[in-house]
């Protein structure tokens, strides 16, 4: 007779899709504790941009996997999948139920489905790349990457900095192509049974004006101001950093850099917001046993305790 797996939730959404809200409700309703699933509200003094639940509900229900780094440092698939699964076992200990919640679709993906065993990320050689690409500028690093990597080289953007400076470090540190270990075979198996929430507009709309809302709230709530401070917290902080290429923060420091203006700045982040909720979207209609429910119908917290009581 097959062991029956431990249970965990997904809830899944593109940004500004009631993800926090309807946590909270799904926390107050069944023994869930809540492991975070967001790339940016892993940073420490990034609030605002990153839409991160306010101080008031974070007290109340804790989320894990929150204000865990420093806006100046890395993090990667690999390492929250360690840290979540190590959460897992936590919570499952403690008798509660993960639910892991965010829209982040690499790091669900990357958990659920296993990762390749790369290298750890070498931060004198990541050093080094930054040093070599400020005198010649990350183009001519692409140019490199090609010349070791090909396959990895033709899916990124010639300035895509983040992405070159990984695939560049792995070659360095291990002498073999980023590529070379998505080809792999040696992958973890994800050892729990999951149950994916997905919350997907009906009407884009609605999604997108819930967005260009939560734009213009950010701004005055201080978005300028939290940029700002950041700067001068860490005077290290670069526009090719994880952190900074968030969206808000890349395009808050083109109108701090004079490349733009300020209405273009705000137009610019209601446009990139957009842009990464699609990709999100996109990314849920290929995963598998999702259910969906749509997130602009009023009683969708309703609809969603129901289904949940149902599997528990």
């Amino acid at each position: 007779m097959a062991i029956e797996k431990p249970a965990v939730f997904f809830l899944i959404g593109p940004t500004a899709s009631g993800k926090t809200n309807l946590a909270v409700e799904l926390v107050n309703t069944f023994p869930f504790e809540i492991i975070s699933v967001d790339s940016a509200q892993i940073y420490q003094d990034m609030d605002i941009g990153v839409a991160k639940p306010s101080q008031d509900i974070l007290d109340k229900v804790p989320h894990h996997l929150i204000n865990i780094m420093k806006p100046n440092e890395a993090y990667s698939v690999a390492q929250f999948t360690k840290d979540a699964l190590k959460l897992i076992d936590e919570i499952l200990m403690r008798g509660h139920i993960p639910l892991l919640v965010g829209g982040t679709m690499m790091y669900f993906n990357g958990l659920e489905k296993g990762i390749n065993q790369m290298p750890m990320t070498d931060e004198q050689f990541r050093k080094d790349i930054e040093i070599e690409a400020s005198q010649v500028g990350w183009p001519k690093l692409y140019e490199k990457l090609k010349s070791v990597d090909k396959e990895t080289a033709e899916k990124l953007n010639p300035n895509d900095a983040q992405r070159i400076s990984r695939a560049l470090e792995v070659f360095y540190s291990s002498g073999k192509p980023l590529s070379s270990y998505h080809q792999s075979e040696n992958k973890d198996v994800f050892p729990f049974s999951v149950c994916k929430l997905g919350l997907m507009p009906s009407n884009r709309k609605i999604l997108h004006q819930r967005i260009e809302f939560r734009v213009h709230e950010m701004i005055e709530a201080g978005l300028f101001e939290e940029v700002r401070s950041l700067l001068q917290k860490y005077p290290i902080l670069q526009s090719h950093m994880p952190s900074m290429r968030s969206v808000g923060y890349r395009q808050t420091l083109e109108y701090f850099n004079g490349d733009i203006e300020e209405k273009e700045c705000i137009d610019k982040i209601i446009f990139a917001t957009r842009q990464l909720a699609k990709r999100q979207m996109t990314w849920m209609r290929s995963m598998e046993n999702l259910n969906l429910f749509d997130c602009s119908n009023d009683f969708i917290s309703k609809e969603v305790i129901t289904f949940v009581k149902a599997r528990l």
